[in-house]
């Protein structure tokens, strides 16, 4: 990889001797008072464990990578206390203080890594990746979305600018990991994408910018079908960016996408994106570019995930989760004019 692709990778490079439940379980002790049954999270880059307590309820203790900035850690931090603010009945995790009442803090582990813990509460249901959802459930998914960007407007962090590879405004900058892809097809069809994304890129240097959750998907989305809000919560803010609004959208909308492409690509995007424009706008420009950057991040996921298997192969299995039913997806993009995958949106609701 060039320099540019380095900086892209921080953190998703690195790897780390991961934490033992028993030592999470003893760090939660001292620090926070808390004994429980532990449970580790499948993840792509720390250690994150819940805590299942008898009489305080759960707790997700997360251990960072001991490559993770602390800056932008707190950025994470600084952002969950200012939705807090903005919009109290938004179901995203609480920071929850230690013993000393500090929100997070340095530890050496075991390994005599140095990394950064916090605590948070645990909210309820079941991920949106391991459900289904009807239509009007959908709906509530968008609109969920469109408030959470509304209690992000307003706010700023000196880490607020990073550069992650997961943002696909620095897409272009990943090209260096072609070679990483084995499969002449797959790497043709990669590159074929990234020509007509490099296409787009004056235009979406043009859209509004501010702070957003930046990862949508349906993992990060808890739900219950038998709660009238649908949407019990929403977690993992590790890549929470200043970017562009229609990034954020189209990240949701790349999530709701069937796995074996079909005519009508959108056709469960569509849902979300009804709920969402109930509370919060999508200028035209923005509208006619999120179904081109919903294939931004198809090529990103596929360029990411292959190279990062071949770095940590103890966690390709979660790493490559949704990376097959991607050429598929491509493959619809490409078959497609500009104006064609456009208007796939540009029309709808």
């Amino acid at each position: 990889m060039n320099r540019s692709d380095v900086s892209l990778s921080a953190g998703l490079a690195s790897r780390h001797v991961r934490m033992p439940p028993e030592e999470a379980a003893a760090l939660a002790a001292a620090r926070y008072g808390l004994s429980g049954a532990m449970r580790r999270f499948d993840t792509e880059k720390d250690d994150t464990f819940r805590i299942a307590t008898a009489d305080r309820g759960g707790f997700v203790l997360k251990v960072a990578n001991p490559d993770e900035p602390v800056d932008e850690i707190d950025l994470q931090t600084s952002l969950l206390e200012h939705v807090a603010r903005a919009d109290p009945s938004l179901p995203v995790p609480r920071i929850v203080a230690t013993l000393d009442g500090e929100n997070g803090f340095l530890h050496r582990d075991e390994a005599g890594q140095i990394r950064h813990v916090r605590l948070l509460t645990f909210l309820d249901g079941t991920p949106l990746s391991d459900t289904g959802s009807t239509g009007p459930e959908r709906e509530k998914v968008g609109e969920i979305l469109a408030r959470l960007r509304l209690a992000t407007a307003g706010f700023e962090h000196p880490a607020d600018g990073r550069v992650l590879p997961w943002d696909v405004k620095h897409l272009s900058a990943l090209s260096g990991l072609l070679v990483h892809v084995d499969d002449p097809r797959q790497r043709d069809a990669l590159q074929r994408g990234l020509g007509r994304f490099a296409g787009i890129e004056p235009r979406l240097a043009g859209c509004r910018i501010q702070v957003l959750h930046n990862d949508f998907s349906r993992s990060n989305i808890v739900v219950d079908h038998d709660r009238p809000e649908f949407v019990t919560g929403i977690i993992d803010f590790g890549d929470a960016v200043r970017t562009a609004i229609a990034i954020d959208v189209s990240t949701a909308l790349l999530n709701q996408l069937p796995p074996v492409a079909r005519d009508d690509l959108f056709l469960e995007g569509r849902d979300v994106l009804r709920g969402y424009l109930r509370h919060a706008d999508l200028l035209d420009e923005e509208r006619a570019l999120v179904p081109h950057l919903v294939m931004g991040r198809v090529i990103a996921r596929a360029l990411l995930t292959i190279w990062r298997a071949r770095l940590i192969p103890e966690n390709s299995r979660y790493i490559l989760r949704n990376t097959e039913q991607g050429w598929s997806q491509l493959d619809w993009f490409l078959a497609r004019t500009v104006d064609e995958v456009s208007a796939q949106l540009m029309g709808a609701p």
